[in-house]
């Protein structure tokens, strides 16, 4: 029940039902055709905007740093990735409304659906709460993970990164090959290596080969202690 959702989340609703449609992906009206209920795209918009905002209010109010190093601290707080995992961590995925074509695929597809849901529950706790409590939902769940993104510096493309560091230390310009393919066509996984020279640095894993690629790229900062 969407209720146990809404403790999960720490949110008081006073309209749950606004709850309940953030998490019903369209797929799911297609074969539930007397859901009473729309699907959370309109509600996906207002909270990408209500998101937006507070998270730059809350860098601009704490951080005298330029806005190019802002703008792409902010990229790193509200993109589909980080809000994909602040949706799992809060456990949205077991409520999500989709088709039995949407649950079978768990891949990059299934990321995207957290993201979005993400942006709708965000969206419905302004319309339900208005814009203090959506605020501070925001810091607490999303905001948070700001110092491990300027820790880990994951705000850095990681791919220019690692290859402006390799040239500078080592004057070698790094390179990435498939170590393993797998998985059906929908749900494909890759692991890159990136090597430099014939040295392998590290692997990365992703759904795609540019994913790959980036999270090879920011373990083989780490292991060659670049960060």
């Amino acid at each position: 029940m969407v209720e146990n959702l809404a403790k999960k989340l720490d949110l008081h609703f006073e309209d749950i039902l606004l709850l309940q449609q953030a998490v019903t992906h369209r797929s799911y009206l297609n074969e539930n055709r007397k859901y009473k209920l729309d699907h959370n795209e309109r509600l996906e918009f207002l909270g990408d905007a209500v998101l937006e905002l507070a998270v730059t209010e809350f860098l601009y109010a704490n951080y005298p740093n330029p806005e190019g190093e802002l703008t792409a601290w902010r990229s790193s707080l509200v993109n589909g990735e980080m809000l994909a995992s602040v949706a799992k961590g809060l456990g949205v995925e077991e409520y999500l409304l989709m088709s039995k074509g949407e649950k079978k695929d768990t891949g990059r597809a299934r990321q995207y659906l957290l993201a979005n849901a993400m942006e709708a529950i965000i969206g419905a706790t302004y319309l339900d709460q208005g814009y203090e409590v959506a605020k501070k939902f925001i810091l607490k769940n999303v905001v948070v993970n700001l110092d491990e993104i300027l820790e880990k510096k994951l705000y850095l493309d990681a791919k220019s990164y690692f290859q402006e560091r390799a040239q500078e230390n080592e004057k070698i310009t790094p390179s990435y090959r498939v170590i393993e393919e797998s998985g059906p066509d929908h749900d494909r996984r890759f692991v890159m290596g990136v090597y430099l020279a014939d040295r392998l640095v590290a692997k990365g894993e992703g759904n795609s080969k540019q994913e790959a690629q980036r999270e090879a790229a920011k373990k083989g900062l780490e292991v060659k202690g670049w960060l």
